[in-house]
């Protein structure tokens, strides 16, 4: 054989070529988008291979001062234009940096964006019939025609997308049927050791409302008020726990105020605030008003009980994060807090106070299964992270990008 080498040739490893992802956050203000991009570009900023560039609304920008790795675009715009200045200015910005990618993180879409496009629904009212009931019930006939043409462009972004995702299988199948287009689930994420980390007391304000009778039984609600988180059924429900806790006071917390200019969005709470004293249980709501995400923990920590009333969803956050708290949990029957809970909460049906009252009650009245819910909550919250979310997000946006 004179020596040759026969064997194949040895090639080069393939150099790993680096992404350009343009995250488009410009919707993200409060609540879920917030949430959603505080836990992930933390994640994103970590990644090899990958270049991120931001477009958020400025009042945000300071939240992420210690993102060197992440350009920051800062662009300012009237919520009621939002839509029509992302759709004329974000194209020409996404040229201009060279992106790959676009991940449009809330719920519409670039009608012509000029790379491939990933489209992160997670707003569920929009083919909610349960909530276009309610503005009805409620005379918002205004907010129900604005949420029907939102709603016709958020449809229309699932088609604009080249790939749509949703935070839960529940709401995917949703999208769907509402669609008619494929839909993928990527669930969102929790990371304790961040969630756990802010060791910041609580305001003195707030410990002086958290005060309030030692035996009290304490229970938590987060979230601003709107109408699909159902504030009306859980007020309900609370001369009926009241009853039926005969000498123990009762406490419900609320991370909102039911006052009018108090919650983001143009919901108006005074139905709310009006059946707190028609039902006279102005000494049984206590209104926190907003709590520093970073210092939640401590909120949880001081409740017995978690409720949520919600009769639309997408993920649900705060189930994750009173789960890892030990929290037990009692959720209104809807097909996402069943997925995101399992067998680690109790469900009512959505509009039913005697419901609620029901399984609040049942975990009072069994050590027993107020242990499980709480041993179970803590299982299942770590099956969650935002880790994974961002993972799985690098790899599609991989998979679009390299076949483009």
């Amino acid at each position: 054989m004179n020596g040759q080498d026969l064997s194949e040739p040895r090639l080069e490893p393939r150099q790993k070529r680096v992404m350009r992802l343009f995250i488009n956050s410009l919707a993200a203000s409060a609540g879920g988008g917030l949430t959603y991009i505080r836990n992930v570009l933390p994640h994103f900023a970590k990644k090899k291979d990958l270049l991120v560039t931001v477009a958020l609304n400025p009042s945000l920008r300071r939240e992420f001062h210690d993102l060197p790795e992440i350009e920051f675009l800062e662009i300012a715009r009237p919520a009621a234009r939002r839509f029509w200045r992302e759709q004329s200015q974000l194209p020409s910005l996404i040229r201009e940096r060279k992106c790959d990618v676009l991940l449009s993180s809330g719920n519409f879409a670039l009608r012509n964006s000029p790379v491939p496009q990933i489209l992160l629904s997670r707003n569920s009212i929009y083919c909610s019939h349960d909530y276009y009931s309610d503005l009805i019930a409620r005379h918002e006939y205004r907010m129900w025609l604005e949420t029907r043409l939102a709603g016709f462009l958020a449809s229309r972004s699932v088609r604009w997308a080249d790939v749509t995702v949703a935070p839960s299988h529940a709401f995917a199948e949703d999208l769907h049927r509402w669609t008619g287009r494929p839909v993928r689930t990527i669930h969102h994420g929790f990371d304790c050791a961040e969630f756990f980390r802010d060791p910041t007391p609580l305001q003195p304000a707030v410990q002086d409302k958290l005060a309030g009778p030692a035996a009290a039984l304490r229970l938590l609600f987060v979230s601003h008020y709107n109408y699909y988180r159902n504030f009306e059924t859980l007020i309900r429900a609370l001369p009926l726990i009241r009853d039926s806790m005969k000498h123990r006071p009762v406490r419900l917390f609320l991370s909102c105020k039911l006052a009018p200019g108090a919650n983001p969005g143009a919901y108006n709470p005074q139905r709310a605030a009006a059946l707190v004293k028609d039902l006279g249980v102005e000494d049984m709501v206590v209104e926190l008003g907003g709590i520093p995400y970073r210092q939640l923990h401590h909120l949880y920590r001081q409740c017995h009980m978690y409720v949520t009333p919600a009769y639309a969803e997408t993920f649900a956050h705060p189930l994750v994060e009173a789960m890892a708290c030990g929290l037990p949990v009692v959720a209104s029957d809807i097909a996402v807090h069943r997925e995101i809970c399992g067998d680690a909460a109790l469900y009512f049906e959505r509009f039913s106070p005697a419901g609620l009252a029901q399984c609040v009650m049942d975990v009072m009245g069994s050590d027993v299964q107020g242990e499980r819910l709480s041993a179970a909550g803590k299982e299942r919250s770590q099956q969650f992270s935002w880790q994974v979310h961002v993972d799985q997000i690098f790899d599609l946006a991989q998979s679009i990008s390299f076949r483009s």
